[in-house]
């Protein structure tokens, strides 16, 4: 089978998924007579969608940015730190435990700390963004490091090399398939992350959206919401997919 019928069964399967989601859903409320209030048809999240796009919009990228933004900052972190792990048993000793501790920790406990320390602004979202996408990339970055062979090493000292060629020849390009693994679960949970913090407290954002609609029961509003910012998880995602295979070209079937 040639590519370009990879790509186009790759498309048709999920959207015809998507379109039997809608039947069912639009068939189940119509048969059960369920209340708007608890689960509006499909039809109805539409209208809402399409009555309120511009808010909608906007607040799906507030939240988008703070995700990326969020992203980018746990993500660089994780990966510098990796290094300076591999290179430095007592920083590993001295972090690794904490960030284990950080993980462990249910994020929605830490949210008010941030909100207080950094207000009730983007800052506070863009942080707890980042700490949900540190730990995936910390981890699985310095697996990527270290999971050398022990004669590749041996070659390049042998060669003369120094700490840093064999960090940006070897070390490196043998960490990125691991890092990307780890960029594609982290991408996700940013989002996860600056939404629960826009629940902690915010003025704006699809997590405000959703509060909002919640308190007056606009349970229509409310999937309308929860459908765009998944959305914008998915298309985050296979970016980063998109980036992997482009990068990582050597790695792929």
């Amino acid at each position: 089978m040639d590519k370009k019928k990879t790509r186009i069964i790759r498309i048709i399967i999920p959207v015809t998924t998507f379109i039997l989601f809608i039947l069912i859903g639009e068939i189940v409320v119509k048969v059960f007579n369920i209340s708007t209030i608890t689960l509006p048809a499909p039809h109805v999240i539409v209208l809402a969608l399409i009555n309120n796009w511009q808010t909608l919009i906007l607040n799906t990228g507030i939240t988008m940015l703070e995700s990326v933004l969020g992203f980018l900052l746990g993500s660089l972190v994780a990966y510098c730190l990796a290094i300076g792990f591999v290179y430095s048993p007592n920083i590993r000793l001295a972090i690794y435990p904490y960030a284990v501790a950080l993980k462990s920790t249910p994020i929605i406990a830490i949210a008010p700390l941030l909100i207080l320390w950094f207000g009730n602004g983007l800052e506070s979202k863009i942080v707890m963004s980042a700490l949900v996408a540190f730990f995936p990339v910390l981890v699985n970055s310095v697996d990527g490091l270290t999971s050398i062979e022990t004669e590749l090493i041996d070659l390049m000292k042998s060669l003369a090399a120094t700490r840093r060629q064999i960090l940006y020849k070897i070390r490196i390009p043998n960490s990125l398939p691991n890092l990307f693994t780890a960029l594609k679960i982290s991408s996700t949970l940013s989002v996860v992350g600056a939404v629960i913090g826009e629940f902690t407290g915010a003025s704006k954002g699809i997590g405000y959206v959703i509060n909002t609609a919640s308190y007056y029961l606009n349970t229509d509003l409310m999937f309308a919401a929860i459908f765009l910012i998944s959305l914008g998880g998915i298309l985050f995602f296979y970016f980063i997919n998109y980036m992997e295979r482009t990068i990582v070209f050597w790695k792929q079937n």
